[in-house]
């Protein structure tokens, strides 16, 4: 290297780390801003934790370690201590601490949610980031919780998918399922183990109904048991309906003496019954969820052209959210939006109206320094009344200012008058139109509404 040239270091993307250009972070921002509104009109009240617990806050949970990043700091000094702060790996285990240490000032039920950033660390793929967002909606009670909550979180998603800017024409499918249905049937068979079946029966979808078989029939050989009960597993696991009365015929024929089972069922069909209206969603009983702590109802949502991508939205009821901070029961339910993992995956399908690179309603154009203080009066009016409005930062010629409202996608230019006397213009950057205004009383065209909020 030649004397006196300086060091440049390249930077270069972090894996798992997504990062957006401003057109895409608009977009992003109004996704958040929907969502958002939709939660609050439900009676869902916002809640933000730290980025960090405690390690011991999230080991009660019974967490996998590999997947906390810990927080320390970069050189240690003589008596430090070993790390005790990690990175949240989702919202749940924020939320029980929260409730738990919060309990004497909440109204149950409580019904937060909570729009934050998670970490994991785990090996970074498509739809999987090391650092993402999740929007979360929970209710929580004490010791019991009303069953119609259940129906509630799957219609609240449902509105929120599918009023998001390029969720247009996407088809997703809202499954929902109970997991005393499938725990009842491992009871009436008196098998003990029950993860080994359901992690088995949740793969249905991923790995093929043959696949499935043959991991049933080996483990019913171990349990010592007929492995022509694989099949009734399969049966019970293929079962997909909109229809209460339908679910209840169907797993009757399977013949389950079993109270859970029973009530699992009925739980479901008292769900599906609440949600008739919606045509999104569907009882699927392969649905299981890896989580050991959902107790009855859980969720998944997919894509319908595209079922191998995996869930986008998920959850469940738990019959107790806290009870290794506090001596309550305190049942709940919640769902969750992979807000990270839909976005990206319609980003790269290019199904996001992606363009615009400002937030900017309107270009204040500057006619001169000498102008610049009305210019300003003028931008300031149309703010006042709701409008973003950037204004020019230079007296530089008309056209440098408009290409540099072309480039950004801002949808209107406002020229203030260059003259004493002259009346103030607005020009349409679609249809290029220009004609006189008045910024205490201009609306923009009525089809062009859409570019304005």
């Amino acid at each position: 290297m030649s004397e006196g040239k300086k060091s440049v270091y390249k930077p270069k993307p972090v894996s798992g780390f997504p990062e957006w250009l401003p057109e895409v972070r608009i977009v992003e921002q109004q996704w958040l801003d929907h969502i958002r509104r939709v939660f609050e009109s439900y009676g869902f009240c916002s809640i933000e934790t730290p980025s960090v617990e405690e390690l011991e806050v999230l080991h009660a949970k019974g967490e996998v370690d590999k997947e906390i990043y810990v927080l320390e700091r970069l050189h240690r000094e003589e008596g430090d201590k070993e790390a005790r702060l990690a990175l949240h790996f989702d919202q749940t285990v924020p939320l029980a601490r929260y409730v738990a240490q919060n309990f004497n000032e909440l109204v149950f039920p409580f019904k937060r949610y909570q729009m934050q950033r998670v970490w994991r660390g785990e090996r970074p793929q498509k739809g999987r980031f090391r650092e993402f967002t999740q929007c979360d909606i929970d209710v929580i009670n004490i010791d019991a919780l009303p069953l119609h909550f259940d129906a509630e979180m799957p219609a609240i998603i449902w509105e929120a998918m599918n009023g998001l800017p390029g969720m247009e024409g996407q088809k997703i499918q809202v499954q929902i399922s109970n997991r005393k249905i499938l725990f009842g049937l491992l009871a009436h068979y008196q098998i003990q183990d029950a993860q080994r079946y359901t992690t088995l029966i949740d793969k249905l979808e991923k790995i093929g109904e043959k696949e499935v078989l043959i991991g049933l029939k080996l483990n019913l050989r171990l349990d010592k048991l007929s492995e022509d009960l694989a099949n009734k597993f399969i049966e019970l696991a293929k079962i997909k309906t909109s229809s209460a009365s339908e679910l209840r015929s169907m797993t009757q024929k399977l013949d389950v003496e079993n109270e859970t089972f029973k009530t699992g069922v009925e739980e479901l069909a008292f769900t599906l019954e609440n949600l008739k209206n919606i045509s999104g969603i569907v009882a699927d009983l392969s649905i299981v969820r890896g989580l050991d702590y959902y107790t009855g109802t859980v969720y998944e949502t997919r894509f319908l052209d595209d079922p191998t991508y995996g869930s986008i939205c998920s959850g469940g009821r738990y019959d107790d959210l806290a009870s290794q901070y506090i001596n309550k029961k305190l049942p709940g339910v919640g769902i969750s939006i992979g807000f990270s993992r839909l976005f990206a995956y319609l980003l790269e399908k290019g199904a996001l109206p992606v363009g615009q690179k400002s937030p900017a309603h309107v270009l204040m154009v500057l006619p001169s320094e000498e102008r610049r203080a009305d210019a300003a009066a003028a931008a300031q009016k149309l703010r006042a009344r709701g409008y973003n409005v950037e204004l020019y930062h230079a007296a530089k010629k008309i056209p440098d200012q408009l290409k540099y409202a072309s480039r950004k996608g801002i949808p209107f230019v406002w020229f203030p008058p260059f003259e004493d006397g002259r009346p103030h213009e607005v020009k349409n950057m679609t249809t290029g139109e220009q004609k006189a205004a008045d910024p205490e009383s201009w609306k923009p065209e009525k089809e062009n509404l859409h570019a304005v909020a």
